[in-house]
């Protein structure tokens, strides 16, 4: 809205995805990640020596859901994005949980769900992925969590179904309701 809502100098950048899987176990282990990550130079020019907390620098912290886009063929896919409704006191969770650990002052944030244009200056370039211990989980459970979260989509989109009684009962050829399934219909619910 062409309002700037944070900006820093010198420090790091956060862009946090937050999945179905996250919990508030995992905060600590990002946080304590963050803060002590060394990504900046020591004062005689060494790289690799130096933590943001270690140089009192600044943290940008945006929520970015596209992190947990899985691509289905060229369309992204956010299923395994937590829900906003969740997300956002997850975020402030996280928020508090970095200010707590290092100087209030020092930590900004953009704005929740908001579309925004985010201008990072990458000094290096230098960006590392960090991910917290329940994204290690192996596939097998990644597709498991993918499964019922697919089967909950499809619950809270469909209509109420027909009876048992209604379901159960034999179809007249005649009636052009009927499902043959030959066109890859294996539905038994009829449109209203």
């Amino acid at each position: 809205g062409g309002e700037q809502i944070s900006s820093i100098g010198r420090g790091i950048c956060v862009l946090l995805g937050i999945s179905l899987e996250d919990t508030h176990k995992e905060i600590e282990h990002m946080v304590r990640k963050i803060l002590n990550v060394r990504v900046f130079e020591d004062e005689s020019g060494k790289h690799w020596s130096k933590s943001v907390m270690d140089k009192q620098y600044e943290v940008l912290c945006v929520s970015q859901f596209t992190l947990q886009c899985i691509l289905k063929g060229n369309k992204p896919d956010y299923h395994m994005a937590m829900p906003a409704e969740q997300a956002e006191p997850f975020y402030n969770n996280f928020l508090e949980h970095l200010k707590k650990a290092y100087k209030p002052e020092l930590i900004k944030d953009g704005k929740f769900g908001a579309y925004m244009q985010v201008n990072i200056q990458n000094d290096g370039p230098v960006t590392i992925e960090l991910e917290s211990p329940a994204a290690t989980m192996d596939p097998k459970q990644l597709t498991k969590l993918e499964k019922q979260q697919q089967r909950k989509e499809k619950t809270r989109t469909k209509a109420p179904s027909e009876s048992s009684r209604e379901r159960n009962a034999p179809r007249n050829k005649d009636d052009p309701s009927a499902s043959s399934g030959a066109e890859g219909d294996v539905s038994s619910e009829r449109e209203p």
